[in-house]
């Protein structure tokens, strides 16, 4: 008799476990896992504490800022992220109510792809329009990557830019 009510515990212990998980979602539930992630945040991290070491982030016209630095054109970020990470990495500023490429190592025809945008109806833009962050598999330029995007936000808490960091598949 104990044996069967050792085991009636033991059944209600394991469905009331996966219930739990069904109910509040397996960890990391919600957020798409992908064959970089890791290595994506890494490099996010370290791309956003670098900006920042430079100073705030602010736009002037479609010029990018982190303190006096302006980023336009300068790819000594990008291309250290690439060195030490060996990732693609870019910002982006607002452009309208789109985002350009105006620092990157993401290549298009043997030159860097400056001036391109952030797909206006792919997956990242949506959350960077409300501010949030995008983790996933993205079409750029007509190669999947798996990617990281950050908003970049100025002091007002305004999205004034995009950070962005990816590999191809």
């Amino acid at each position: 008799m104990r044996g069967k009510i050792w085991q009636c515990r033991v059944t209600l212990a394991m469905l009331l476990f996966i219930a739990g998980l069904v109910m509040v979602g397996a960890p990391g539930a919600g957020a798409e896992t992908t064959p970089h992630s890791a290595d994506i945040k890494k490099a996010m991290e370290e791309m956003k504490a670098e900006a920042a070491k430079l100073g705030a982030a602010k736009m002037e016209g479609t010029q990018l800022f982190f303190g006096s630095t302006k980023i336009n054109g300068n790819y000594d970020l990008v291309d250290a992220l690439k060195t030490k990470y060996n990732c693609t990495a870019t910002f982006f500023v607002k452009k309208q109510d789109g985002f350009v490429r105006i620092s990157t190592n993401v290549m298009k025809d043997g030159n860097r792809a400056i001036g391109t945008v952030l797909d206006p109806n792919g997956k990242a833009i949506a959350a960077m329009r409300n501010g949030e962050s995008f983790y996933g598999v993205v079409d750029i330029l007509g190669k999947q990557y798996d990617t990281g995007y950050e908003p970049i936000k100025n002091g007002a808490g305004e999205t004034i830019g995009v950070y962005y960091i990816g590999y191809p598949l």
